[in-house]
């Protein structure tokens, strides 16, 4: 967990990188080998003869390994600190840090015992998880909270009050009492009136109380994300995924806890029409199938290795594309973002020749280590395979106070 007493280095310094992976679909691998923060922001990326690395608090040899932005779990469903009641888990969110993920955005606070749904009670919850979630990271995460599922009985002001109380983010519309399109459509408006992003829930049921939502109120709601286009858990037919993909622009996510075959469809769909900068990743954890630490980095290995997809495209999937879609800070290597990484190799015994080519053929890398705003968080991930090759960091203010 995040602490307020914690050593937070000022300057941070890679180098020996094997493999810079962007985030950026438009140029997915960088030509350098060295990165530098400052005060948790990028501030040099490059080869290292162009790069000042002098003066580091942290210095970190990569050992030729890889490094990506932090992965962005853009669909959990968070509850209140490190525990889910719908798994009676503790630490599922410093798991998901040890398979990369840096970032969680909440589609809704939906798993709290007695949530309450009259509009008092859903916006207080709103604006407690928010301010919960951004003053505690557990594993250093940064969890973007505070999604209010949409209920009958809502009105405009009520969106201003929680814009004004700093609620940033929509429930997945279709878990409340809120499921036609034209209904829909209003809050929609309302929430993007007041800077609020909206997501609505795609597919058949997957809590009791929640509901069936088809294309026909997708695309009549008009929300910025289709939650799980491939379902959570049960998918729309293919037909009407197609749909989906050609009615509108908005996101498109596809999430771990779905159906598979229509991941793969809505992706290839995408391809097809050249918007791959619309698919964002996400787990819908954590839900009746469980938690999975590494969720994200197994999408990726599916969309590469069934969908045809490179797997330096894949990965900005999980990055760059869902921080250029939700407005963050991180996500993307270049000077004056967030100084979030993650250090990966191919795993042990992997038939693929090099971390790509691995990943391309369905294997989990190997996390060496995970970095969030400049901080380390954890070196080798107990949830990934081994991996190959291990940075090492080899200087730091705290190993120096030690």
């Amino acid at each position: 967990m995040h602490s307020q007493n914690e050593i937070r280095p000022r300057k941070l310094v890679i180098r020996n990188i094997g493999l810079m992976l962007s985030g950026d679909l438009a140029n997915p691998i960088l030509e350098a080998d060295t990165i530098v923060a400052v005060d948790g922001v990028i501030s040099a990326v490059g080869p290292a003869k162009e790069v000042d690395c002098e003066g580091a608090d942290v210095r970190i040899d990569a050992h030729g390994c890889a490094l990506a932005p932090g992965l962005i779990d853009s669909h959990v469903h968070p509850v209140f600190g490190d525990w889910t009641p719908r798994q009676s888990q503790i630490g599922w969110i410093d798991s998901a840090m040890n398979g990369g993920v840096t970032t969680m955005i909440s589609a809704g606070e939906v798993h709290l015992p007695g949530r309450p749904r009259d509009i008092v009670g859903l916006k207080a919850l709103a604006v407690t998880a928010q301010r919960a979630f951004a003053a505690a990271r557990f594993g250093g995460v940064k969890v973007i909270a505070g999604a209010p599922v949409l209920e009958e009985g809502l009105v405009e002001s009520d969106f201003a009050d929680l814009a004004n109380s700093g609620v940033t983010l929509l429930g997945e519309i279709g878990l409340g009492s809120v499921k036609t399109g034209p209904r829909a459509a209003e809050m929609v408006r309302w929430a993007r009136k007041y800077g609020i992003q909206s997501t609505i829930h795609t597919g058949g049921p997957s809590t009791p109380g929640s509901h069936y939502i088809d294309k026909d109120v997708v695309l009549e709601a008009d929300p910025d994300i289709i939650g799980h286009i491939n379902g959570g858990h049960t998918a729309l037919p293919i037909e009407q995924i197609r749909c989906l993909c050609e009615g509108c622009r908005r996101g498109l996510e596809i999430v771990h806890n779905g159906n598979e075959r229509a991941a793969l469809y809505a992706a290839r769909t995408a391809g097809e029409m050249r918007q791959l900068d619309r698919i964002i990743l996400g787990t819908d954890s954590p839900a009746g199938s469980g938690v999975q630490p590494t969720g994200i980095l197994r999408m990726i290995a599916l969309l590469s290795s069934m969908g045809d997809i490179p797997a330096e495209t894949a990965f900005c999937f999980a990055t760059g594309n869902t921080a250029r879609m939700r407005g963050l800070d991180c996500g993307l290597i270049e000077v004056g973002r967030r100084a979030d990484f993650v250090l990966l190799d191919r795993a042990a015994h992997s038939s693929g020749s090099d971390l790509l080519d691995s990943v391309g053929k369905g294997d989990l890398p190997g996390i060496g280590m995970v970095i969030i705003d400049g901080v380390v968080r954890c070196q080798r991930s107990r949830n990934t395979p081994p991996a190959e090759r291990l940075p090492e960091l080899v200087s730091s203010i705290a190993m120096r106070a030690a």
